[in-house]
């Protein structure tokens, strides 16, 4: 039998650039990934510090994913940031706020590529109803994107959403799209609220039954809700068992003996469930 694929990222740590100690923070933290913002998180007086600290931070490797959320695409101050870190050896990927179309991450993934000989790893981020119009052609734009995500509170401002239900179509699209573009399924957005891990908890099931996987925080006391709303259930991982094992002894689709059909679709989705589950053994 096959080993299951490496476990994906669930959970994605915001940490302001211009916050060193918070940075270090964060890197110990237990999050699988961590994004330097320099965007909303940094005062515009702050806006040099943040990019020069996380530039001198990302000249050596870092212990685990780095990525830098450069400011808007469209403002003065994107080009300084992509300059100052898209090219460094501890820069694992770049998060581009505010995207609207594909031409924007073809633009963008050419001016990187000659820095490092190859387009280092571009997300982009879905924050307004013509991004969410667009999903699918940004999704699809550059074999340097490797992932797209909503902004949803920029989103809900655009749309004049106030209940968090007016949110689930323009979800539901992101997830579609970047599934249909071959990318890996969306985290979510980052919860405000810090203290209420209660609804935090809610989001991220509502989240999983969406399509998504994990999620984005703001402080690390939200990552163990985030991660534990994702991991398989002990049931959930024995019926992955069951289908590997019947898979592995036999060729093509193929009933289970309680009756349930599986085939490599199902078997797929077995191995990413046995990939998850295996975070524990970490």
């Amino acid at each position: 039998m096959n080993a299951p694929p490496l476990a994906p990222p669930l959970t994605w740590l915001y940490a302001p650039g211009d916050r060193p100690h918070m940075v270090a923070k964060a890197l110990v933290s237990g999050a699988d990934v961590i994004v330097i913002d320099l965007e909303d998180a940094v005062a515009p007086d702050r806006k040099d510090y943040a990019r020069a600290a996380t530039a001198e931070l990302l000249t050596t490797p870092q212990p685990l994913p780095v990525h830098v959320r450069v400011n808007a695409l469209d403002g003065p101050l994107a080009p300084r940031d992509l300059e100052a870190v898209a090219a460094l050896p501890g820069t694992s990927g770049l998060r581009l706020p505010k995207v609207t179309s594909p031409e924007q991450i073809i633009r963008i993934a050419e001016r990187t590529a000659p820095a490092t000989g190859g387009a280092p790893a571009l997300y982009a981020l879905l924050e307004s109803a013509l991004a969410v119009e667009h999903a699918h052609a940004i999704a699809a734009a550059h074999p340097a994107l490797h992932g797209i995500s909503l902004g949803e509170a920029d989103l809900r401002a655009d749309l004049g959403v106030r209940e968090d239900a007016g949110l689930d179509w323009s979800r539901s699209r992101i997830v579609v799209a970047a599934r249909a573009a071959g990318l890996p399924p969306p985290p979510q957005s980052v919860h405000p609220d810090i203290r209420d891990l209660e609804s935090l908890a809610a989001s991220c099931a509502h989240g999983r039954a969406l399509g998504f996987l994990g999620g984005a925080a703001i402080h690390p006391r939200q990552l163990p809700v985030i991660e534990r709303a994702y991991l398989p259930t002990k049931r959930e991982v024995e019926e992955a068992e069951e289908i590997v094992k019947a898979a592995a002894r036999n060729q093509g689709a193929q009933a289970l003996p309680d009756g349930k059909f599986i085939d490599a679709a199902v078997v797929a989705a077995a191995q990413r469930t046995l990939s998850l589950a295996g975070r524990n053994q970490r």
